[in-house]
């Protein structure tokens, strides 16, 4: 038994579990955030360092051996994705205490983000493809809910968009599951990963596979049917946007690059250019909606777009070094956007508007401020030694190992127009003297996400952002030994086996003989 591996999804159920018992009492509600999402940072921790020392750490829910149980799997990439996870968790539970008004709690806020946080473990853990779905369900549940806790008119507006174009992926997605079921007559990932190379059929192979492109796309905000995300991630309490921006799309490129290099490796002949060019239509389309806003989190929404491009990239060029890449942008961006938001919301609260041309003067007002932008946002641009320069040289050095020279100039163009926006909200916000007819706030109120006071203060929501700007600076200080992670990685992502191995165990001779027999049969006459 290696509970490691089920503890990071049981443990925020068992939170958010605690937080519905204690629904009256503010208190233990915000206590077991804190709590819960810190025990669950020391378990990813335990769980990285047994993936780290056994290359990989299964579990068979039930007893039941896989193809025929659920199968809980961590390699390298869903043991990073998990303490990331538990780390963004635990910074927005202590965001939450000062952004978070009486009026969100009491409506489930701390439940709904233990659910989403156990959705997003879920997915980054299976090894079943269907419960893959369940926990997309899941997450979509959860943050529906978070998306309309206060009920503004914005934020129906934008959750209508929101769940439109994430249940028509649900139902791609879905759908794509049944086919394939009805083909390999397995849900196992890994079993499947051993049928589908035996397949009579490689063009339905090659069919399903776009299926799976297109509702992952989706779900990751991919180019075309991006726009739901800068509808509605700008709508919510700041707290929500920002678990949102450093996790949720996060989800859907996780997916793509697992059913990808490990179910559909042998579709990248033809799926290959697909994935390039959206990639290089997601970052074109993102950046330049980026740059005709002025709303700082409509900004930091269609920046989220933009990125995901990167991510995308980084699987459509397909080798080790781009697939490393890739992922160290997921990494980066999953901190440095989270930041962003963040900082976003103390902004607001120190100004009272997200609105660019209203604001300005925090320079001189709160320094420490400016430099925890300044640190994120530059490091989203690509500017070193900060962390994304090192995850965006990695791509773009595979990009020219692979030939691949346009988009990869467009990834370089993409990154000079990122600074562009990065450059305005500094400028508009920090740089330039605040509007006279701006009325800002007593600096020491305290005024929550619904209009109601709570406490306690500003020097709350400034922790988790110094925290995360920090680790922006560390993550590039020290991107040599974290691309040494990102290279294991790479290497056991383009070579599967060890992963089947792992879920299957002694199965896999058995499986692989007995596919070789059908095989046999269906050719005899």
């Amino acid at each position: 038994m290696r509970p490691e591996v089920a503890l990071p999804v049981l443990l925020p159920l068992l939170s958010g579990a605690i937080s519905l018992l204690f629904w009256r009492s503010r208190l233990m509600q915000r206590f077991t955030a804190v709590a819960g999402n810190l025990a669950l940072l020391v378990i990813s921790l335990w769980l990285f360092t047994s993936v780290y020392q056994d290359g990989y750490v299964t579990i068979q829910m039930g007893g039941w051996a896989a193809p025929y149980g659920i199968t809980l799997v961590a390699d390298m990439l869903s043991a990073v994705m998990i303490v990331l996870t538990a780390l963004i968790g635990l910074v927005l539970s202590i965001y939450s205490l000062a952004s978070t008004g009486p009026d969100h709690e009491k409506f489930g806020f701390y439940p709904l983000m233990h659910l989403l946080l156990a959705g997003v473990a879920g997915a980054f853990l299976t090894g079943d493809i269907f419960n893959l779905y369940v926990w997309f369900e899941v997450m979509l549940v959860a943050s529906f809910a978070l998306l309309i806790l206060g009920g503004e008119k914005a934020q129906m507006e934008g959750a209508i968009k929101y769940v439109t174009l994430n249940l028509l992926a649900s139902v791609i997605f879905l759908t794509a599951i049944g086919l394939l079921y009805g083909m390999v007559g397995t849900l196992n990932m890994a079993d499947i990963a051993l049928r589908l190379k035996e397949a009579e059929h490689q063009g339905m192979v090659e069919v399903l596979a776009v299926m799976f492109m297109v509702a992952f796309g989706i779900k990751a905000a991919a180019f075309p049917l991006f726009f739901w995300l800068p509808a509605s991630y700008h709508t919510p309490p700041v707290a929500v946007s920002a678990l949102f921006a450093g996790l949720l799309t996060k989800v859907g490129v996780y997916s793509l690059f697992r059913v990808f290099t490990l179910m559909f490796d042998q579709t990248m002949d033809y799926t290959q250019d697909l994935l390039i060019w959206g990639a290089a239509l997601t970052m074109v389309t993102g950046v330049l909606g980026a740059a005709a806003q002025y709303e700082f989190r409509r900004i930091l929404s269609f920046h989220i777009v933009s990125q995901i491009g990167y991510m995308i990239l980084g699987l459509a060029l397909y080798t080790p070094l781009a697939i490393a890449g890739g992922v160290f942008a997921v990494m980066h961006n999953i901190v440095v956007k989270t930041n962003l938001f963040l900082i976003s919301g103390i902004t607001r609260r120190l100004q009272g508007t997200y609105q660019l041309k209203k604001m300005g003067g925090l320079y001189k007002e709160r320094p420490w401020l400016a430099v925890a932008f300044f640190l994120s946002a530059f490091s989203l641009a690509g500017i070193p030694p900060l962390s994304g320069f090192f995850a965006k040289f990695v791509i773009v050095r595979a990009g020219i190992e692979a030939e691949a020279y346009v988009v990869t100039g467009i990834a370089l163009a993409v990154g000079l127009m990122t600074l562009y926006s990065m450059v305005k909200i500094w400028n508009e916000v920090f740089w330039k003297a605040l509007p006279e007819d701006n009325l800002v706030p007593e600096p020491k109120s305290v005024v929550g996400d619904d209009g109601r006071m709570v406490a306690p203060s500003l020097w709350l929501m400034s922790m988790p952002v110094g925290v995360l700007a920090a680790m922006s600076l560390l993550i590039g200080v020290f991107a040599e030994p974290l691309m040494v992670i990102m290279t294991v990685i790479g290497d056991q992502l383009m070579n599967p086996q060890g992963y089947i191995d792992a879920v299957l165990g002694s199965n896999v001779d058995v499986i692989e003989a007995l596919i070789e027999a059908s095989a046999a049969e269906e050719e005899s006459p």
